[in-house]
C-alpha cells in the first residue's frame, strides 16, 4: 500500500478510516494539500470491476467516483463527500427531494443498455438468491429442515419470468440512502453520488428502485416512497401497472434474500448489528407478499419462516463471533 500510494503520489497524506460497508471493503480519506480522495482496500474482490463500472458511469454523465489509480485490491479514487442521503433526509421536507433525485439517476442510468460482460439477474438466478432465507435466517432460527426452499425457489421463478424479467439495463443492486451522496453543485441525474455498484448485474428497472424505498436500514415515509414511483414513471418509458407488480414481486424477492444475508453477517462475520434490522425487513417483506401474484409464494412462507420475535433475534445473535 505503501508503494501504491508513493506512486501515485499521496504518501505523504494523512488517513482517516471511514466506516464500511457490509463487505469486506476498507476506506480512508487522504488528505493532503488541501486535496483528499479516497483509499479503497478490497482484497477478496474485483478492483478493476469497480473502474470499469465506474468509468461507464461516469461516460453516462452520472456521479460516481473519478479512479486516480488502481492496483490489485487497492484503488485511489474520488472523494466525492460526506453528504449520505440518509443524513441529510431526516427531516420531512428534505427526505422527498433528496430521493426524487435519486430517482432522476435510475431514470437516466435506465436510458442506456449494460456494459457488456456484467451478469443477468434472470428469474432462475434470482430466484435462487433467496437460499439464504432457509439457509441463515430459518436455520438459524431454530427451523427443521424442510422442502420449503426448494418449493419456494420453484414456485418464485415462473413469476420472476412473468413479472420480473431481465432487460439490458444495469442494475446497482444495493441503491439506498447510505450509499448515495447528495452533490447539489453538480446538475440534474449527476446530483446523486453512486459508491456502491461493484455487484452490478444486468436486471429489471424497478429493482434499484424497490431497493431504494424499501430500505432495510431506515423508514421511507409512504409519501416519499409514493412520490418516487410517480417520478419514475412520469419520465419512464414503462407501463404502470406492469411496473407497479414488478416493485412487489421484486422488493419479495430482495427481502427474503436480505433477511438471510444480514443472518449471516451476524453469525461468519462478526456484525450483530445487521439483526436489529431484521424486523423492519421482515415488514418490508409481509407488505410485498400481500400483492395477489406473490399468493402462491406467501402460502408457503407463513409456516417455513417464523417471524422475528424477540427470542428469535437473539438466537441470531447469539452465534456471532464477537460475543
Amino acid at each position: 500500500m505503501t508503494a501504491f500510494l508513493d506512486q501515485a503520489g499521496w504518501g505523504q497524506a494523512t488517513q482517516t478510516p471511514l466506516a464500511g460497508d457490509a463487505s469486506s471493503r476498507r476506506y480512508k480519506r487522504l488528505t493532503q494539500n488541501g486535496d483528499s480522495a479516497i483509499l479503497m482496500e478490497d482484497p477478496d474482490g474485483d478492483v478493476a470491476l469497480f473502474a470499469r463500472l465506474s468509468n461507464h458511469l461516469l461516460d453516462l454523465g452520472l456521479s460516481a467516483p473519478k479512479i486516480y489509480a488502481q492496483a490489485p485490491g487497492l484503488l485511489l479514487i474520488e472523494d466525492l463527500g460526506d453528504g449520505l442521503i440518509a443524513r441529510l433526509s431526516t427531516a420531512p421536507q428534505q427526505e422527498k427531494p433528496l430521493y426524487l433525485a435519486a430517482v432522476d439517476a435510475l431514470v437516466e442510468l435506465h436510458q442506456h443498455p449494460a456494459p457488456a460482460d456484467i451478469p443477468t439477474a434472470s428469474p432462475d438466478v434470482l430466484a435462487q438468491m433467496i437460499d439464504v432465507a432457509f439457509d441463515c435466517y430459518a436455520n438459524g432460527a431454530g427451523c427443521k429442515e424442510s422442502d420449503a426452499k426448494d418449493a419456494t425457489i420453484q414456485t418464485f421463478t415462473p413469476i420472476l419470468e412473468s413479472y420480473a424479467p431481465a432487460q439490458n439495463i444495469m442494475i446497482l443492486r444495493d441503491y439506498h440512502a447510505e450509499n448515495i451522496l447528495w452533490l447539489p453543485n453538480r446538475d440534474g441525474p449527476a446530483r446523486a453520488g453512486l459508491l456502491d455498484f461493484q455487484d452490478a448485474l444486468v436486471g429489471h428497472p424497478a429493482y434499484d428502485l424497490v431497493s431504494l424505498i424499501q430500505d432495510a436500514r431506515r423508514d421511507v415515509s409512504p409519501a416519499t416512497s409514493e412520490a418516487c414511483i410517480a417520478h419514475y414513471l412520469q419520465h419512464a418509458s414503462v407501463e404502470e401497472t406492469a411496473f407497479r407488480t414488478s416493485l412487489f414481486v421484486l422488493g419479495a424477492q430482495r427481502n427474503l434474500r436480505i433477511l438471510g444475508v444480514f443472518a449471516r453477517l451476524a453469525a461468519t462475520r462478526g456484525k450483530p448489528q445487521y439483526i436489529d434490522m431484521i424486523p423492519r425487513v421482515w415488514h418490508h417483506l409481509q407488505t410485498d407478499l400481500q400483492h395477489p401474484v406473490l399468493a402462491p409464494i406467501k402460502s408457503i412462507l407463513d409456516s417455513a419462516l417464523p417471524a422475528p420475535s424477540a427470542d428469535i433475534l437473539q438466537r441470531l445473535k447469539t452465534p456471532c463471533p464477537t460475543q
